[in-house]
């Protein structure tokens, strides 16, 4: 039969110490480890938030970023277009200042009279060729009667003579060219349905037109932006 020896005093105490030492030293390990696991823990939050405010920082940027540039896209576009449209207005009116200055030197080509009859007689030949009819009527202004009549007789003569058909015209009396022309004449034919009006100022506006490709062109140069030419 074993024997429970009894601990003396001292030695209760020692165990008591070496409990206590070790439930203290557990205690403290145990804390630290808390410890070590908080502030991973608090790193980690810490890390997390600083990285969202970052990435909204960055959302934000890029938003008023993209305004800015749009906006600033549209500032140039509106100030180009009306830079252009400023441009183009310049180059209109002076168009439109050489041809009304042209238009207002149209009365000048009759006071040379010869250079006039000439003239007369080209338009009238023209007529000749586009209406392609046996008789046909010349109206003109009763102040040009004179060199209308001569004209006729050139342009019939001119037509006989390249074309090989015989052709009558004869000044229409009763319906002239108003007086506030420029000059000039309108061919009649198809029994009066067909009219090409060849008066000055027909021929220039159809000279405007025509020509204004041209007067651009010498004027302001190629426009870069048009690809197609005739």
């Amino acid at each position: 039969m074993s024997r429970v020896h009894s601990l003396s005093d001292d030695q209760v105490g020692q165990e008591l110490q070496k409990m206590t030492a070790f439930i203290k030293r557990e205690a403290q390990e145990k804390a630290e480890e808390l410890k070590i696991k908080a502030n991973e823990e608090f790193i980690r939050e810490k890390t997390k938030l600083v990285q969202q405010e970052t990435d909204a920082i960055d959302v934000a940027y890029e938003k008023k970023f993209k305004q800015a540039t749009m906006s600033q896209q549209i500032t140039r576009s509106t100030v180009a277009n009306k830079t252009r449209l400023k441009v183009l207005g310049a180059r209109q009116e002076l168009l439109d200042d050489i041809f009304e200055a042209a238009e207002q030197r149209l009365g000048d080509v009759t006071k040379d009279k010869k250079r006039y009859g000439d003239v007369l007689k080209g338009l009238i030949l023209e007529g000749f060729y586009a209406m392609n009819e046996p008789e046909l009527q010349i109206r003109a202004r009763k102040a040009d009667y004179a060199l209308v009549e001569p004209a006729i007789s050139a342009a019939v003569s001119e037509y006989k003579e390249k074309t090989g058909k015989e052709i009558k015209a004869s000044i229409d009396e009763e319906n002239p060219v108003p007086e506030g022309s420029a000059g000039g004449v309108s061919i009649v034919g198809g029994g009066g349905k067909i009219d090409i009006d060849n008066t000055l100022e027909a021929r220039l506006s159809l000279l405007k037109d025509s020509a204004l490709p041209a007067v651009r062109k010498a004027l302001f140069g190629v426009n870069p932006n048009r690809k197609f030419f005739d």
